[in-house]
């Protein structure tokens, strides 16, 4: 693959590539350009050119690319699906799911063509007006994750594009042909040169310059929360808007009078979807004593009967590289020498074939976990969950409070005055009662602590790429007077 930049594939310009591997087997699957600081100079100078009459446009106009590339993408939707079993390792049932959420995505941002508005404000009589427009900040840099690669990209393409910002992709060196199949799309579809460009490579090598660009006025990020602060150093230089949404620690409460059948398919999703790498994984679970042992013997059940391996057939991927492999190993590690017990899983899987050099680990349950654990404490990103018992609901609200982090919660109850009571106590950006997620496109997807700052979905999240331009008007025509000034000195003129 290459770089998109200034309406042209281009090579890096110092032609160096980087390696992409297929996480389930292990096997070289293409290469794709390490990107250089004269390359991102490039992109910035194009974005910077396309800006005015991208911006000028009009939304409508806009709108129409997003659609035209809505039925690109869901004429060729087989292809994306098979792309995201290969690259990102996805399940098929999962790459189906992702490629649901790219169409709605696309389909529900292009439907804000004609719903954008400002606000006309009466001055300090009724001839004068302030004029308040909406508009687009300029070049936004777009920084998207492996874990959900093409959603994550045309959740930060739609809404930027739509409201006439240009925009760098810049998306994650485990899944940079995702973002080159997608930039496809919108170039078929007739984004104009400059307005949409793509660079790839190390985070390490172009990162920070990326961020720290004097060109830049918006940077939006999905990723880890170290990432996400450096981030907030270098665009401080610039001042540039940031959109964050980093890491999660999501609690997943289970009250005594819980549906188990509904709580128990809920949690499954919640924690093994995608081998657990998501932000809005559940990675704690918290359990009433009065049911726990009946509900953890079945937990551990299910968990058993899921099968890991071949993507095209198993409902247990692989993780996304080694490295993440070494983390799950680590982690279990550490819990055998604190003395929690392993209810299941625990180890990589044997398996044959192509898949025996894949990146797989077995779903894991680990048990009566300390609340100051790092299980509790650290985000996992993998297909482990940690337990405790609960006995009473401060205790609950307590333990599910207790984190750096804030992004999605789940409960699940019978009890609707215990439902009002955890909407207001809990404190994470999102609460999912007696249902799993993924967020909606209608919904804000934001979160609270070191999990970021502001966020995306909803007109709020639109409203998050666009700054408010106030116009001052007076037509009264009336003589006017300047209180600080002696307005004698005006009379000859």
């Amino acid at each position: 693959m290459k770089n998109y930049i200034n309406g042209e594939w281009r090579d890096s310009s110092n032609k160096e590539v980087l390696n992409k591997y297929n996480p389930s087997t292990g096997e070289l699957i293409d290469t794709f350009p390490a990107a250089t600081k004269t390359d991102v100079d490039d992109a910035m100078d194009s974005s910077e050119d396309a800006f005015d009459s991208w911006s000028s446009l009009g939304t409508q106009a806009r709108a129409k690319i997003l659609y035209s590339a809505y039925n690109l993408i869901e004429e060729k939707r087989g292809e994306l699906e098979n792309l995201l079993t290969i690259e990102a390792g996805k399940i098929k049932r999962e790459a189906k799911d992702e490629v649901d959420g790219v169409l709605d995505q696309l389909q529900y941002y292009a439907e804000f063509e004609r719903k954008l508005t400002g606000d006309i404000v009466e001055g300090s009589n009724s001839k004068r007006k302030i004029f308040q427009y909406k508009v687009p900040y300029g070049i936004v840099v777009a920084i998207t994750p492996w874990n959900f690669p093409a959603a994550m990209v045309i959740r930060k393409l739609a809404p930027a594009l739509l409201t006439g910002n240009t925009v760098i992709l810049k998306p994650s060196s485990d899944t940079p042909l995702m973002a080159q199949w997608i930039v496809n799309k919108f170039i078929d579809a007739g984004i104009p040169k400059g307005v949409l460009n793509l660079i790839t490579g190390k985070g390490s090598e172009i990162g920070d310059y990326i961020v720290n660009h004097k060109k830049v006025s918006l940077v939006t990020m999905t990723g880890s929360t170290p990432i996400g602060q450096r981030i907030m150093q270098n665009a401080s230089n610039n001042m540039a808007k940031l959109i964050l949404e980093l890491g999660g620690k999501a609690p997943f409460m289970v009250w005594k009078d819980a549906d188990i059948e509904r709580t128990l398919k809920s949690l499954v999703w919640a924690k093994y979807l995608n081998v657990g790498q998501s932000c809005i994984a559940a990675e704690r679970l918290y359990i009433h004593e009065d049911i726990y042992d009946d509900f953890m013997k079945k937990f551990v059940n299910v968990t058993k009967r899921l099968t890991v391996g071949n993507p095209e057939t198993s409902d247990i991927g692989p993780l996304i590289n080694g490295g993440a492999l070494g983390s799950m190993e680590d982690v279990v590690k550490n819990a055998r020498e604190s003395g929690y017990k392993i209810a299941t899983g625990g180890n990589r899987p044997s398996l044959e074939g192509n898949y025996k050099n894949g990146y797989f680990f077995e779903p894991t349950i680990i048990e009566d976990v300390n609340q100051d654990s790092p299980l509790f404490q650290t985000e996992i990103f993998g297909p482990i969950i940690g337990t405790e018992k609960v006995s009473d609901i401060d205790e609950l609200y307590k333990k599910a409070n207790d984190s750096r982090y804030g992004l999605a919660s789940y409960l699940f109850t019978e009890d609707p005055e215990l439902m009002f009571d955890a909407a207001e106590k809990i404190k994470f950006g999102e609460l999912y009662i007696n249902m799993p997620g993924p967020e909606a496109s209608q919904g804000y997807h934001t979160g609270f602590r070191l999990t970021g700052q502001g966020g995306e979905g909803s007109v709020y999240g639109i409203n998050e790429y666009l700054k408010v331009k106030n116009v001052y008007v007076d037509y009264s025509k009336k003589p006017l007077n300047i209180n600080t000034i002696n307005n004698d000195v005006f009379n000859d003129l």
